[in-house]
């Protein structure tokens, strides 16, 4: 980075918290460039800017709510669509986990602003994020986010759909792992292993719209069920279908 950008760019680049967030904390008077407070909002910087948030723009983002959801079948992970509800209706007391050792109660207002930190389609279940927070928003889902999201894939092979492992050719696992491409595009390379005979191990450090699935399309696979068990260090473990819990201060993507 080598010329001045609005102040609150930088902030977002750096991880301090998003850029509406930004602006709000600039307007409330939270944030001091090189050890003086700004408050004009559109507010340039330079690279070497020292920027530094007061403690009670700290403490607004440590009561920010996020939420970990193990998502059934048959709810989508965003706007309602087709009829179907989105994943955030069931953020609701009656789906709380009963083993959340967060120590945190659930409040209405934390669906303000709640929304979810990436895909997981309508037939598949597993961990979704659904957070507050505009950092990890954009460490999950910014243009520039590496980090791996897991899942267990079990797949059909043409009319096969045991032992699959056995007759599935050797050189489509490998294209699987690098060599195809979605949208006109080469995928990242993919970590793609048997977990028995009729189940795939997948771990991607991108997300493109029902990627998996169609992954398997072009090598002849037919997915019968999809979830995802982890996103970064964060994993599902044992969070029942339909219910969810707060992620704890010590976890981290």
């Amino acid at each position: 980075m080598s010329e001045v950008v609005r102040l609150s760019k930088r902030m977002a680049e750096l991880g301090l918290c998003s850029r509406r967030e930004a602006d709000d904390f600039i307007a409330k008077g939270w944030v001091k460039v090189d050890g003086v407070v700004v408050t004009v909002l559109g507010s340039k910087v330079g690279p070497k800017a020292k920027i530094t948030l007061d403690a009670q723009a700290k403490a607004s983002q440590q009561r920010l709510a996020t939420i970990l959801l193990n998502k059934p079948v048959g709810y989508v992970s965003g706007q309602a669509e087709d009829g179907y509800q989105p994943a955030v209706t069931l953020i609701r007391s009656a789906n709380h986990w009963s083993g959340d050792a967060s120590g945190r109660k659930f409040l209405p207002a934390m669906l303000r602003g709640l929304a979810p930190a990436g895909r997981l389609d309508i037939d598949s279940t597993g961990l979704l994020v659904l957070t507050q927070d505009g950092r990890i928003a954009r460490q999950l889902i910014g243009e520039d986010s590496a980090i791996e999201k897991e899942y267990l894939v079990r797949v059909s092979y043409g009319q096969v759909a045991t032992h699959v492992r056995d007759v599935f050719p050797q050189e489509q696992l490998a294209r699987l792992r690098h060599g195809l491409k979605l949208d006109g595009k080469p995928l990242k390379p993919a970590q793609v292993e048997w977990q028995n005979d009729e189940q795939l191990r997948f771990v991607l450090s991108e997300g493109k719209k029902r990627q998996i699935r169609r992954m398997c399309e072009l090598v002849g696979l037919k997915v019968t069920a999809l979830k995802r068990v982890r996103m970064g260090q964060v994993r599902l473990g044992d969070l029942p279908v339909g219910k969810w819990r707060f992620m704890a201060e010590s976890e981290g993507f």
